[in-house]
């Protein structure tokens, strides 16, 4: 046996293998070490009173799945290795192979224990420079394609889809790849080549079959494309997971325009995950997603990655969107239809892998039988999507009846063991059960008869695998057993007899039972197989539900929410009248939500200027800027009042400050890195959302880090420019209004009374030349001498930085008489020019032109002049 289990562990050497032996799948040395931590199951060994015994850990059979679920979800690959032959028909050891490799990509057989998120395993596939990536989930059948030389776009679809598994040329991996690193961090890397596997037949076949027509032939696709295709499918061949007639008509989706969101921005954004804690209610999806099956919350995450760019697709869905917000008892009684319908793509899935049982099959015939209710609800909805969504639900009414009069309403889990097939639908089926009935009524009647014969009136007739039929009679009856009963098994308080008359009957009733079971499994496999041809039709069901049902949660948020519809058109505008932040309007429950306007667009109104203190609600405004319009680009309502808007090719942010540790980064170069990119990669049609850039530096550095970019946004472009928020601390920089004609100057309002302030939350046209920084530091709960002392060095900076005898004014309290000793940090300040003097000395008197020497002779003045007052 331990011969057996190290050849076939050789086939898989970096994959633990589930070992069946009887009624458990045993593991052996390495893989037992690491499943009986993984797991927490005992660990034990063979032979473990001799030198050398082999580790040893185990689990049964039935409960496999949910030990496989922990494992695959800790990133380990497991092989399952069955018995594949009867033990009962051989005396040498069972034969056994590898019936299947499950991965965190490929979790087939999980269905039912995992997520109804997207599991997508992930193929790179590199050649002459261009970048091939497939993604296949193989539960639902979804698969895509798309390849580029832009690594940075290639990326950004790896972290758009967050596969669990990534496939890789294992020759790439050992020449020291430089992407590895970067793949590694995202999610398990498997190194897999063309020639692991043998079967190039099936794997030839596969790929005419995923791309037989309705999708992409392989002429419409690239060489790269191809290769990229056929490492994917190799890699199924090699795992045994090649039963993939579910997956869907090939798609190059990725081809198709989509607004850019990069992986900074989706995470400042928080649209899927928050930035702060696990709560998944500070997110846009968590209030997006009020959808009532798993491929409509599949789908509403894919429109989330993917908002559109066409203006005609957006209004299709919007058109939608409006009718069913209007219309609140429908809405209702569709989505309640839906709540009942289980999840058709992963039944189907189930269905071609050959894994469905009774219960998967009775789950899409009740699902089906919805859609003639589903098909009538939607006939009063008059608008091109919803139309073309009821024309596809098929009621299907003929694999519906077919189900409905084989199958029992509740069959077993198990299809080995019958009770699935319903009376009349086997001739053969029928006259067996008759058959095994009569034999267990004859039965009865016997043990009536027996317990007469003898007198023992506790006398029972029972049933066991390993016995069969016997009569049970207890120690103090023996005496009264008959001499025609034959011995069978002695118990301590009772012993087992069987009786010539009784072993023939058994044979009768057992001989009936096993062909009961193998022709209600051959039935059901016939059953299963003529589902199976209906496939594709289930699945185009499947996918118009879905869209139904995101379409139904956007009405329902639309109307719940009191969102309106936006105004997508063919310009560069991006007004917003009171617009609100999706998110924190629902979760701030402590005050009233207070919206406000937007104006921009890239001829007048190019970049808003914002500033305003600490807590103000900058960052929340900007953020529900960017949120709005991503909104608009998926097709949904928005919260705002009213809203016109251009469509945007990409939205960029920067917001908040992450140190990059792992990678030896700081705060402010992570912020350079992220600002670099924006910078290069932006276009007139973006959208850039900037929070206080400059800020992990000097005042000085930062503040002409931050001029240079609102200078570099404004003038690259000759008509126009980009739109852009940027909101800061710098009040200098409002300067900039009076130098650039499409810069505009916004601050968020507060009040001040009795030295305290109050966020009003208002946005107000203007400058602020104040941070307030004090005051809210009395709100966090600084104690009350600190804030006292920090008045007192505020004050003192302000009139100066020294004092005439050269004292640093910082050390200097107010109401000291006389000043600290000199030599207190006296280097620190005495050598600080003004910044007036130190912008003089760095002037390049060579290259400056007359009217950069006359604004920066105005910007000297007001800097002169705020000094002075």
């Amino acid at each position: 046996m331990v011969r057996q289990y190290l050849q076939i562990k050789s086939q898989v050497p970096d994959t633990i293998l589930f070992f069946r032996m009887g009624d458990f799948y045993e593991m052996f040395f390495e893989d037992a070490l690491v499943a009986s931590k993984v797991l927490d199951i005992a660990l034990t060994s063979r032979d473990k009173n001799k030198e050398g015994g082999v580790p040893l850990c185990g689990i049964p059979y039935h409960a496999c799945d949910q030990y496989l679920a922990k494992l695959i979800r800790e990133n380990y690959r497991v092989a399952i290795c069955e018995q594949v032959e009867d033990p009962k028909t051989t005396r040498a050891i069972v034969k056994r192979e590898i019936v299947r490799i499950v991965t965190p990509g490929l979790p087939v057989g999980l269905e039912s224990i995992l997520e109804a998120d997207n599991i997508f395993i992930a193929s790179l596939y590199p050649i002459n420079g261009i970048m091939g990536l497939a993604f296949l989930d193989i539960l639902t059948g979804d698969l895509k394609l798309f390849s580029d030389r832009s690594e940075e776009l290639v990326l950004d679809h790896l972290q758009v889809h967050q596969p669990r598994e990534i496939l890789v040329s294992r020759q790439l991996l050992m020449n020291g790849w430089p992407w590895a690193g970067k793949l590694k961090k995202m999610a398990l890397v498997t190194p897999f080549d063309l020639t692991d596997i043998q079967d190039f037949e099936r794997l030839d076949d596969l790929f005419k079959a995923v791309t037989r027509p309705g999708g992409e032939t392989p002429k419409a696709l690239s060489e790269v494309e191809c290769g990229t295709l056929r490492f994917l499918l190799a890699y199924l061949v090699w795992t045994k997971n090649d039963h993939i007639e579910h997956v869907k008509s090939l798609q190059v989706t990725l081809r198709r325009p989509y607004l850019r969101i990069d992986d900074f921005t989706r995470r400042n954004l928080e649209i899927f995950e928050p930035l702060n804690g696990k709560s998944k209610r500070a997110t846009l999806l968590s209030v997006f997603d009020e959808t009532c099956t798993p491929m409509g919350k599949r789908l509403m995450r894919e429109w989330l990655r993917y908002p559109l760019q066409e203006v005609e697709e957006i209004n299709r869905r919007l058109d939608a969107v409006e009718v069913l917000r209007s219309r609140g008892g429908q809405r209702g009684r569709l989505r309640g239809i839906l709540g009942k319908m289980s999840d058709l793509e992963r039944l189907v899935g189930r269905v071609t892998s050959e894994r469905a049982n009774a219960r998967d099959l009775v789950q899409l015939k009740d699902s089906l039988a919805f859609l003639p209710t589903l098909h009538e609800a939607l006939k009063v909805f008059d608008v091109p999507l919803i139309r073309e969504i009821r024309d596809r639900l098929d009621p299907m009414d003929e694999l519906v009846d077919r189900l409905s009069t084989t199958l029992v309403d509740a069959p077993p889990i198990s299809i080995l063991e019958g009770g699935m097939i319903r009376k009349g639908v086997s001739d053969e089926l029928d006259e067996l059960w008759k058959i095994r009935a009569s034999g267990k009524n004859w039965m009865i009647k016997l043990e009536a008869q027996e317990q007469k014969r003898t007198g023992i009136s506790s006398l029972k007739i029972r049933y066991n695998r390993v016995f069969g039929y016997y009569i049970e009679v207890t120690k103090s009856n023996l005496h009264l057993v008959p001499e025609d009963y034959q011995r069978r098994q002695t118990l301590v308080n009772a012993e087992r007899f069987i009786t010539p008359q009784l072993k023939e009957m058994e044979e009768k009733v057992l001989s009936a039972e096993e062909r009961i079971q193998k022709l209600e499994y051959s039935l059901f496999v016939s059953l299963r197989e003529e589902v199976k041809g209906h496939t594709e039709k289930i699945q185009e069901i499947a996918a118009s539900l879905a869209v139904l049902d995101v379409l139904l949660s956007l009405g329902e948020i639309a109307q719940r929410y009191r969102y309106s519809r936006p105004i997508v058109m063919k310009d560069s505008r991006l007004w917003i009248k009171q617009g609100r932040h999706p998110v924190v309007e629902q979760i701030n429950l402590q005050e009233s939500f207070v919206p406000n306007d937007t104006e921009l667009d890239s001829e007048q109104n190019q970049i808003m200027l914002i500033t305003g203190p600490n807590m103000a609600g900058k960052s929340t405004y900007i953020r529900q800027v960017a949120l709005i319009a991503l909104m608009a680009h998926v097709g949904s309502f928005v919260p705002a009042e009213e809203v016109h808007m251009g469509i945007i090719d990409q939205i960029f942010t920067r917001v908040g400050a992450s140190d990059n540790l792992a990678m030896g980064l700081s705060t402010f170069m992570v912020e350079m890195q992220e600002t670099a990119t924006i910078l290069a990669n932006s276009t007139v049609k973006s959208l850039i959302v900037l929070d206080e850039i400059g800020r992990g530096t000097s005042t000085f550095d930062g503040l002409s880090i931050a001029w240079a970019i609102v200078e570099y946004l404004h003038d690259r472009y000759k008509e126009g420019g980009t739109k852009t928020l940027f909101a800061t601390h710098y009040h200098e920089l409002t300067d900039l209004a009076r130098l650039k004609p499409r810069v505009h100057n916004w601050n968020v309002a507060v009040k001040e009374w009795n030295d305290e302030i109050i966020f009003l939350r208002r946005l107000a046209r203007g400058g602020m030349n104040r941070s307030y920084g004090i005051q809210v530091a009395r709100l966090a709960g600084l104690p009350q001498s600190v804030i006292k002392r920090a008045k007192e060095i505020l004050f003192n900076l302000e009139k100066g930085e020294l004092t005439v005898s050269g004292v640093p004014t910082i050390s200097v309290s107010s109401h000291e008489e006389r000043p600290r000793p000199a030599f207190v940090q006296r280097e620190l300040f005495a050598a600080r020019h003004s910044p007036v003097e130190e912008a003089i000395r760095k002037i390049s008197i060579d290259q400056i032109t007359p009217l950069e020497a006359l604004n920066l002779l105005h910007r000297f003045q007001e800097l002169l002049k705020k000094k002075e007052a």
